[in-house]
């Protein structure tokens, strides 16, 4: 990818700074001194600690000495953000429930205009699925957890249907009789689905083969928040 150079920005600060959106994406948390050396090809920590220092006096992340993994990216990074990614922008349809299933109200769809996105890295989504119709849901609830979803995070989704759908497959299902929606592992059984939570302290939901089930979409990517955590 060609990349311009902009204002008091090195090769070597874009190096830093692409890793570091890339990271967050994948990982919902900053890396530490070691991988960001490893990513940008600089085998000293104190190389790494000089161009983090750079970046954040010309705005674009601030570090906290205090805490491990100690820093985050400012709003300044939208100022380049087209340099460092090939972005993809991703339509929000609205909201979906990662708990037991519970009635969608009207609202819930309305609750994004129809202008609202998310935007991503076309370099994070598998190669076949850079030119589906994808679509994002923010997700509410916590029984996909342990599968590092939670509450407040965005899901991007591609559009299958209910014959695409594979067992092990993280989907989200409409249940047309009960008028509910959720977001779960989905599994095909002998006498009708299994719909598991990633959460031990929630049970599967089984749905009966003769009750009908509408799947809408597949989990293919993940946005979680960046926020500045201790580890």
């Amino acid at each position: 990818m060609m990349v311009r150079k902009s204002k008091g920005l090195s090769e070597r600060h874009i190096s830093v700074l692409k890793f570091l959106v890339k990271y967050g994406h994948e990982n919902g948390r900053p890396p530490s001194i070691r991988e960001i050396g490893d990513a940008a090809n600089i085998s000293s920590t104190s190389v790494v600690n000089y161009y983090l220092e750079q970046l954040d006096k010309m705005g674009y992340i601030e570090r906290d000495s205090r805490v491990s993994r100690g820093l985050r990216l400012t709003d300044k990074i939208n100022e380049v953000v087209e340099m460092i990614t090939d972005l993809i922008r991703v339509p929000i349809l609205g909201r979906i429930v990662a708990s037991e299933p519970v009635p969608v109200p009207s609202s819930d769809f309305n609750y994004y205009d129809a202008d609202s996105t998310v935007e991503i890295a076309a370099s994070l989504l598998p190669e076949p699925e850079k030119n589906k119709q994808l679509f994002a849901l923010e997700v509410q609830g916590d029984s996909m957890i342990d599968a590092m979803v939670n509450e407040g995070d965005f899901v991007i989704m591609k559009p299958i249907n209910n014959a695409e759908v594979r067992n092990g497959d993280m989907v989200a299902v409409w249940l047309p009789n009960k008028d509910e929606t959720t977001l779960k592992y989905f599994y095909k059984e002998k006498d009708g689905y299994r719909l598991q939570p990633a959460n031990p302290t929630m049970q599967p939901i089984f749905i009966n083969k003769e009750e009908p089930l509408d799947i809408k979409g597949k989990v293919v990517m993940v946005i979680r928040r960046l926020d500045t955590v201790e580890v």
